[in-house]
């Protein structure tokens, strides 16, 4: 039995409306705590729930979501292989879809702002219907297919659909390990922004142009960060012989100096950091010690030092979450999001779905097993319902004689 007594009942007093607004939670809506899924009971809770209703309403709103994506994907194919009534008509269904599934994020948001915040996984939600939305209507009213747009929206649809594998113990489990490490790392995530963010700015000062340049109007002048004295130098040949004075130059453009402002010095940043060094190889090394004691300190501290201490939080944030607690309570979240969101205040209080008591049957070898553990690590506590108890270690075949 689980020992949680009216823990998944809704209170029975309820205005109608007011509940599709902002419902009465259940204590189980309201307490989705780590403690309480570590033991069968929890398991054994989120299993019936799952069961008697929580599967099929999360198969409607998957097979929903699907209609969305469908749609919207089909109509982002070249105009050239569909017909323009068909993309109208799926644009417009694609508007009705987004809609529908956003206006039960807008319910969780005014529900309570502060948790939808903190739940990374509404961003991707909201993202994920606020795209295609804008872009369906911004087609319709421009009739300009917005390649970007098109892009992003296909994008979040697609991650959004994977999301919703998150609901399966195979898959939910690296879902739930992804968002915890994230959670504990993200202090470290910021130390390593700032100081990318330090380097990029010193490179910046360093290498950007100190006088006006142009990319239409050649520019020759004695700055070595200036655009047309740092591209590729090509000698004239005529009649086989060359003539110094003439020679052929590179018209330079945006990359050829990344750093003549700190976005693109960011981004260069941003690419060092994964090995490309490219952006750097326009400038003598030689002739340059500035230059390369900043690429000899990025390195070190950043690429070598800090990104394996990266690693190495990774592997121990993994080891700890590495179990199916963080799953389970994800999972509880999925059922209570459906519950108060999805589910009319009327079914929310039918005694087949929520009752006062929950029963549930146990493996007897697992059972036996989780005993045996429990009294080898001193964790099988008699003091309360001993007689219960002792009922339980006959019934198993388990001798235990404590040591007083």
């Amino acid at each position: 039995m689980v020992p949680y007594i009216k823990f998944v009942n809704y209170p029975q007093d309820y205005k109608w409306v007011w509940e599709l607004i902002r419902p009465q939670p259940s204590p189980f809506a309201e307490t989705i705590n780590r403690e309480i899924y570590k033991t069968w009971t929890g398991e054994a809770l989120i299993n019936f729930k799952w069961n008697t209703y929580g599967k099929y309403y999360y198969a409607i709103i998957w097979i929903g979501f699907i209609a969305l994506l469908g749609c919207f994907t089909i109509v982002a194919i070249p105009q050239q292989h569909i017909d323009y009534t068909i993309q109208k008509q799926l644009l417009i269904t694609s508007i009705i879809l987004g809609f529908i599934h956003l206006s039960f994020e807008i319910r969780q948001i005014i529900y309570n702002p502060v948790k939808w915040i903190r739940d990374i996984w509404n961003l991707f939600d909201i993202i994920a219907y606020l795209f295609p939305i804008y872009t369906s209507i911004y087609w319709l009213l421009t009739n300009d297919r917005n390649v970007w747009l098109l892009s992003f929206s296909c994008l979040f649809l697609d991650i959004k659909f994977l999301l919703f594998f998150r609901a399966f113990e195979s898959f939910g489990i690296y879902f739930a390990i992804i968002i915890s490490v994230a959670k504990q790392i993200v202090s470290f995530l910021v130390v390593l922004f700032i100081i990318i963010i330090s380097f990029a700015h010193a490179f910046y000062i360093l290498l950007s142009p100190t006088s006006d340049y142009s990319f239409e109007n050649p520019n020759f002048n004695n700055d070595s960060n200036n655009p047309w004295n740092m591209n590729s130098k090509y000698k004239v040949f005529n009649n086989e012989t060359t003539d110094p004075n003439q020679f052929i130059i590179e018209q330079p453009d945006e990359n050829t100096n990344m750093f003549t402002n700190y976005g693109t010095s960011l981004f260069t940043m941003y690419l060092f950091l994964t090995g490309d060094s490219s952006a750097l190889s326009h400038w003598s090394y030689k002739n340059n010690p500035p230059l390369v004691i900043l690429m000899v300190s990025f390195s070190f501290l950043i690429v070598v030092y800090l990104m394996n201490l990266f690693i190495g939080l990774l592997n121990m944030a993994i080891e700890k979450d590495k179990d199916r607690v963080s799953y389970l309570i994800q999972k509880a979240e999925i059922l209570a999001e459906i519950e108060l969101f999805y589910l009319l205040p009327y079914q929310r209080r039918w005694q087949t779905w929520f009752p006062e008591v929950i029963y549930y049957y146990a493996n007897v070898d697992k059972t036996r097993e989780k005993v045996k553990q429990m009294i080898s690590n001193g964790k099988w506590n008699t003091d309360g319902f001993p007689e219960l108890k002792q009922e339980l270690l006959n019934k198993l075949n388990i001798q235990n004689n404590p040591v007083n």
